[in-house]
């Protein structure tokens, strides 16, 4: 009997792993990996591990709010890397410009109100209860809780660009 490495069936099966690895692990829009504190990943290590993720109840822009999009692969290309996409960049040093006081492109409501998470258009898309278009992060899972109540949370206590 042939080794399974010179069997046609094993030979595909092969080529077929070796092609599916890479799209399954390639980030993509929204990052996908929903992110909770109980599934540990090379992005979210979990607790115990030095990078566990928590609750914060004034959380920093650059530091708290900026890493979630980086993470989520909000600021990759096709998504918000750039003011090509509902005029929205997410971009490092640039986010904030673009997210506080500043009209949406799809509906006549404001990005980030300071003060107020619930009336934000960050917080209705990140939630799925616009009027217009979708859910985000689009191509991933929804935020977990500590991501989402870190965002509000930052709202909030005045989006600060802290």
């Amino acid at each position: 009997m042939q080794a399974c490495p010179t069997r046609p069936a094993c030979r595909w099966r092969a080529a077929a792993l070796a092609l599916a690895v890479p799209l399954l692990t390639a980030p993509a829009c929204g990052g996908g990996d929903g992110s909770s504190p109980t599934s540990p990943s090379p992005a979210n290590p979990g607790p115990g591990a030095g990078g566990g993720r928590t609750i914060q109840a004034d959380p920093s822009f650059s530091s708290v709010v900026q890493e979630i999009f980086e993470r989520r692969g909000c600021t990759q290309a096709g998504c918000h890397n750039n003011a090509t996409v509902s005029g929205l960049t997410l971009a490092r040093g640039a986010s904030y410009a673009a997210l506080v006081n500043v009209r949406a492109a799809n509906e006549p409501i404001v990005r980030v109100i300071p003060g107020n998470a619930d009336g934000s258009y960050l917080v209705i898309k990140l939630e799925g209860r616009q009027a217009v278009g979708a859910r985000m992060p689009l191509a991933g899972a929804p935020l977990d809780e500590i991501d989402l109540t870190n965002i509000k949370n930052w709202i909030n206590q005045g989006a600060k660009n802290n």
